[in-house]
């Protein structure tokens, strides 16, 4: 593809290999954040069964402890994934399929993150302020978060597909 031709289709002047190179570095940024948040949230879990108050907490407090910790493991999982996807094909002039399959994946660990910060939520104050205020708490986040994560981006990709100067960007994928 000519520089023209890629200017024309995404409003930058890159060839295709330069846009997946570029969406390839968006995608590794967008990584790093949500892993360090996904690190704080695990070390956090971690950590509690050895506190003196981890031995009071009733079987739904522990399953849910037990739930984050697995969402927790999993999403760090599907942060991990696109460095090895990226160490297999490496240098087989696949970087689409890359950019495609950690576009995936970063997906589900955002969507991870949601559900891990919900349900740690509901843990702290179900705990500290008892199961109704746990639901609720994890509810709300839970639905603030959708809200966020899929209905926002959802209307702005909306207003940029009819063309609305508010929404516009330069961004990609």
């Amino acid at each position: 593809m000519s520089r023209l031709e890629a200017n024309e289709e995404s409003g930058r002047n890159e060839t295709r290999e330069e846009r997946m190179d570029r969406n390839w570095a968006e995608l590794l940024q967008e990584l790093r954040v949500l892993q360090t948040g996904v690190q704080i949230l695990a070390g956090l879990l971690l950590t509690l069964p050895f506190q003196e108050r981890f031995s009071t907490l009733d079987d739904f407090q522990i399953g849910l402890y037990l739930t984050n910790v697995v969402v927790a493991s999993l999403t760090t999982a599907c942060i991990l994934v696109p460095v090895s996807i990226h160490r297999r094909l490496f240098r087989k002039r696949l970087k689409e399929t890359l950019v495609s399959s950690a576009n995936v994946l970063t997906k589900v660990a955002l969507a991870g993150v949601g559900l891990l910060s919900a349900g740690t939520a509901a843990l702290v104050f179900d705990v500290v302020a008892g199961r109704t205020a746990g639901l609720t708490a994890g509810g709300v986040l839970l639905a603030l978060l959708l809200i966020l994560m899929v209905y926002v981006p959802s209307r702005l990709s909306k207003g940029a597909a009819n063309g609305s100067p508010k929404t516009r960007g330069g961004d990609d994928e």
